[in-house]
């Protein structure tokens, strides 16, 4: 009898035991499915490595390049600025600078369609890449013509009357020459007596502040930098200078 009533708590015990055994088994699986969840999670929400970085333009390519440029152009030009500005003034009767840049000679400006000299030229142009300084020049009534002058011999290679001048542009023009009472001559002076070197480009031009200027361009042959100063046209006092070290 007493053997009887002592089974079932035995039973009771193998089947608390059991559903012991079973409830951790879950636990245990809904713990391991929670952290597989949670890993996909994770591994869906994180950013991927990029093993790629993006390209970035780099100053120094960029600057090295244009110094490069300065110091292989510079040195080829043997007409300095104001000879090359006579020379360009002397091709239009009574006319006066208002513009001249020391560049590279385009391909366009070597050839012509019929392979005959250029307009109003009796010389060939500079090979592509040579020095040129590319003059404009106004007359009186406002109207520009371009002169290129090789910047090695010093003789010009085409004469032609700027295209696309209306009435409006010929008066802003003749208005800027009528102001300007400091010679291109004299700005310069100015200008290179704040920033020493070379001169490379004259332009008379007006900033936003309606002041007549001459923009003088200047290279330092020592780093290659150009330096822009800008003189008033009417005073020859310094309005602004620019260091463009790239």
């Amino acid at each position: 009898m007493s053997s009887a009533r002592r089974l079932p708590p035995m039973r009771s015990v193998a089947v608390m035991c059991a559903l012991g055994s079973s409830v951790l088994l879950m636990t245990a699986c809904t713990n391991a499915d929670t952290t597989r969840s949670s890993v996909a999670e994770a591994a869906q929400t994180a950013s991927p490595t990029d093993t790629t970085s993006s390209p970035t333009a780099s100053p120094t390519a960029s600057e090295d390049q244009d110094k490069a440029e300065r110091k292989a152009l510079v040195p080829m030009a043997k007409v300095t600025w104001d000879k090359a500005a006579d020379t360009a003034v002397k091709e239009v009767s009574g006319s006066k600078l208002v513009d001249l840049e020391l560049k590279k000679t385009s391909a366009e400006a070597t050839a012509s369609p019929t392979g005959s000299p250029m307009p109003s030229t009796p010389n060939p142009a500079p090979s592509t890449g040579a020095p040129e300084w590319e003059a404009k020049v106004a007359a009186s009534d406002g109207t520009v013509h371009r002169i290129d002058i090789d910047a090695v011999s010093g003789k010009v290679f085409r004469t032609q009357v700027e295209a696309d001048q209306n009435a409006d542009d010929k008066k802003e023009i003749a208005d800027r020459l009528s102001k300007a009472t400091q010679t291109p001559q004299q700005a310069v002076k100015v200008a290179t007596g704040k920033a020493k070197g070379t001169v490379t480009g004259v332009e008379l031009d007006e900033n936003d502040n309606q002041q007549v200027m001459w923009a003088v361009d200047v290279v330092d042959t020592g780093n290659w930098n150009e330096t822009t100063v800008d003189v008033d046209a009417t005073n020859g006092k310094i309005l602004s200078e620019n260091v463009d070290s790239d």
